[in-house]
C-alpha cells in the first residue's frame, strides 16, 4: 500500500509545486475518493481535524516551516497502482485549479471534517464517516 508520502509525491509530480495547504487538502480529496470509488484507501495514515481543515499529521510533520513543496524526498509515486494513479488524476482534474483556501473552506462545509472537529481539533476522521458522506456525493 502506498504512503502519504508516496500520494503526496505524486501529486506533486502530476501538478507542480504547491502550498503545503492545498497539498494537504488534495492529499485528502485522494483519500476520500479512492474510498469511495475504489472502496480501498489510497494510505494507511489517519487523517486529522484540524482547524485548517483535513490534515496528515506524518505530511505535515515533514513539510513543517515550509510554505510551499516541490517534492517529498520520501515519496516514491511508483508505489501507487495505476488505479491509485487514476483516482488521483481524477481529483486533481476536479479540484487542482482551485487555490489552498477554496479547498480548506469546502472541506469546512463538509461533514467528515465538521463532525469530527466539533469532537476536539485533531480528532481522526473515520474512514466510516468518509464513506458514508461522499458516497452520497459520487
Amino acid at each position: 500500500m502506498p504512503s502519504v508520502f508516496d500520494t503526496a509525491q505524486y501529486l506533486l509530480e502530476q501538478h507542480g509545486p504547491m502550498t503545503t495547504m492545498k497539498l494537504q487538502k488534495l492529499v485528502y480529496y485522494s483519500q476520500v475518493w479512492s474510498v469511495v470509488w475504489d472502496d480501498d484507501c489510497l494510505f494507511p495514515e489517519h487523517i486529522q481535524a484540524w482547524r485548517n481543515g483535513p490534515i496528515v499529521r506524518e505530511l505535515w510533520e515533514s513539510t513543517r516551516g515550509n510554505f510551499r513543496i516541490e517534492s517529498i524526498e520520501t515519496g516514491i509515486s511508483d508505489n501507487l497502482t495505476p488505479q491509485n494513479k487514476d483516482t488521483v488524476e481524477k481529483v486533481l482534474e476536479f479540484y487542482g485549479n482551485k487555490n489552498a483556501q477554496w479547498l480548506s473552506d469546502l472541506t469546512h462545509m463538509e461533514k467528515p471534517w465538521d463532525e469530527a472537529f466539533t469532537q476536539g481539533q485533531n480528532t481522526t476522521i473515520s474512514l466510516e464517516t468518509i464513506s458514508e458522506y461522499y458516497s452520497t456525493l459520487s
